[in-house]
């Protein structure tokens, strides 16, 4: 990370702690919910199959600037699916650049060709060893692991939703991003249960077990893009949401934190890591705010 833009977060931190600051720093952008794939913990895929126009998007990048937004995330449904004649989500990175975003990352499946080195981070879903995660994502695994191993460019985090059907393959994903050519790290959440994917919800003692192999690995030296001081918090579903320093917009529509915010209860059982290590960050706990500082500039 360049020393300015550490700088810049850095005062953003101060402010927010110091002030009892609500704005917003992290902004996401849906480009569509069109998608290839029909995920079984998927609840927003292909509700409209609607890809925006790149005058859209660029104006809601705007937007997010203007309020403050320098961490800037697009998402899908699948984001390599966007197009604009010529234009490709590359095109849309390449502008938030030049627009003045610090950090631009992508979410992706994987499941297309990875050129895409203007990104800071591609957060590639990996949902488990092959037979695990092609029970969550059908018959994929293969595919995306040789586009990993074919991209230009090592900016590639793996991206795990644990839920009931992979919950004992979080091993072999570490050792997955440990050794495969083009992964810097891997990043975990635990499965949020939106009302159609209840039955993929974990309970506490199986967030217990993936913490402690999620820790184990830590201490073997993986590279896991996740704060185990956060984890506490997120097995007990006792960090504060929603985070008022993240946003998503969508199709003109701004929410805070997350398109789950509109289902009543849900925050309350969130399984996103990075609102309760955002949320905690932002409320001057000390260990969250050392982890990550060491995570962010390792990784990032």
């Amino acid at each position: 990370m360049k020393l300015s833009n550490f700088l810049e977060f850095a005062r953003f931190g101060l402010k927010t702690i110091l002030l009892g600051k609500k704005d917003p720093i992290l902004g996401t952008v849906i480009v569509t919910d069109k998608c290839n794939l029909k995920c079984r913990h998927c609840s927003v895929n292909n509700i409209t199959a609607v890809v925006h126009p790149y005058s859209q998007i660029k104006k809601e990048m705007e937007q997010l600037y203007k309020i403050g937004i320098r961490i800037l995330f697009f998402c899908g449904g699948e984001t390599f699916l966007w197009r604009d004649g010529d234009m490709t989500i590359r095109d849309l990175v390449c502008e938030a650049k030049k627009m003045g975003f610090l950090i631009v990352n992508v979410v992706t499946n994987g499941t297309f060709p990875i050129d895409l080195p203007e990104a800071d981070l591609i957060l590639l879903s990996l949902d488990g060893d092959r037979d695990r995660h092609n029970a969550v994502r059908g018959d994929t695994y293969d595919t995306i692991m040789e586009n990993i191993r074919n991209a230009t460019s090592d900016n590639i985090c793996f991206y795990m939703a644990i839920n009931q059907i992979n919950k004992d393959s979080v091993r072999e994903v570490c050792y997955a991003a440990r050794d495969t050519k083009n992964v810097r790290a891997v990043s975990f959440n635990f499965h949020t249960p939106y009302p159609d994917t209840r039955q993929l919800a974990l309970s506490k003692e199986d967030k217990i077990e993936c913490c402690r192999v999620i820790e184990q690995m830590m201490k073997e030296k993986v590279p896991v893009f996740n704060l185990k001081s956060a984890f506490p918090y997120i097995i007990n579903n006792s960090f504060p949401t929603p985070c008022h320093q993240c946003v998503v917009i969508e199709n003109g529509k701004i929410s805070v934190c997350g398109r789950c915010i509109d289902v009543p209860g849900l925050c309350e059982e969130c399984g996103y890591f990075f609102v309760a290590e955002y949320t905690l960050l932002f409320r001057g706990n000390p260990r969250i705010i050392f982890g990550m500082l060491r995570t962010y500039l390792k990784y990032i």
